[in-house]
């Protein structure tokens, strides 16, 4: 006759609760998750909505603009807004200008940053932590207190309203230098040491190795810039005060310096959704390079 084990009559309660930790975990990290994933979504819909608000009114009538119950999506769709813009300034003028002034500024800062960031990262020489650290220390000088000086030099060197006045300052900056010296840091040393063993100078160590190896960092140099030139409205005011060079934001300032009883906030809208349009196309061309620079250079937003 076989004998059996008695049961166990506690061992059911403990496999039970065994079992039932694993789905209890599990439920609340669903449950977090859903919270994650809902707030982010309500601060994608906060980010969002000024921009769709600033679009449905720039496509609403005048009479409907001010209306007592705003709507989102308006009852009319008409875009008087934007030609009544163009007959207001001269838009291919003004595009052609911002274009030309943030294109060639983030191109020149880009290229001078890199050839100053590899200098500071990869060039031994004695003092450089000490220069690199005063240099660094200008970005705590506002922008403001620089206009003045700014334009001293900018009117002693005869450049009051011409392109120069508004490039050149540009081509010139800390922040643009730090971003690329962290890049360049990141770069392995055997790569010079190989390149100056087949009989490469420094120059062509820049140009061939650490350029091609940095995209993501200029990319992400390149969106900061493009976007700081194009919206500078500041120092285009001082130094462009002729309509031939007058940039976008300048341009779209008169919309509301007008000698009228109300802003006509449909036209103001519109000029601000062609604004943002390049922006947002810019941002949209660089935005793996842009994402993966940030990643890289140890940028938090």
């Amino acid at each position: 006759m076989r004998l059996t084990k008695p049961l166990d009559v506690d061992a059911t309660p403990a496999v039970a609760s065994r079992e039932a930790k694993p789905t209890a975990l599990l439920s609340r990290a669903r449950f977090w998750t859903f919270v994650q994933y809902a707030v982010m979504a309500l601060l994608a819909i906060t980010m969002v909505t000024p921009f769709l608000w600033m679009i449905s009114t720039s496509l609403t009538p005048e009479a409907y603009v001010l209306s007592a119950r705003p709507q989102l999506i308006p009852e009319e769709i008409s875009l008087e807004s934007y030609a009544e813009l163009g007959r207001r300034i001269d838009l291919p003028r003004v595009l052609f200008n911002s274009i030309l002034v943030a294109g060639l500024g983030t191109l020149g800062q880009i290229f001078f940053a890199a050839m100053a960031a590899f200098v500071f990262s990869r060039m031994q020489w004695r003092g450089r932590n000490v220069v690199f650290m005063l240099y660094l220390a200008t970005m705590m000088i506002p922008g403001s207190v620089l206009i003045i000086p700014q334009f001293i030099l900018v009117r002693s060197l005869g450049w009051i309203n011409t392109y120069a006045a508004l490039i050149f300052p540009s081509l010139f900056s800390a922040f643009a230098v730090f971003l690329l010296r962290q890049s360049f840091l990141t770069l392995p040393k055997d790569y010079e040491e190989a390149a100056f063993v087949d009989g490469a100078n420094w120059f062509t160590i820049f140009w061939k190795i650490a350029l091609p190896l940095s995209g993501p960092a200029l990319a992400t140099l390149g969106v900061f810039s493009f976007m700081g030139l194009w919206n500078s409205y500041l120092w285009p005011l001082f130094v462009a005060r002729r309509d031939e060079i007058m940039t976008l934001p300048v341009a779209l300032s008169f919309l509301q310096s007008e000698t009228r009883a109300l802003t006509e906030w449909n036209i103001v809208m519109a000029g601000s959704v062609v604004a943002v349009l390049p922006i947002f196309a810019v941002y949209i061309v660089a935005q793996r390079w842009f994402v993966r620079g940030v990643v890289i250079t140890g940028i938090k937003g």
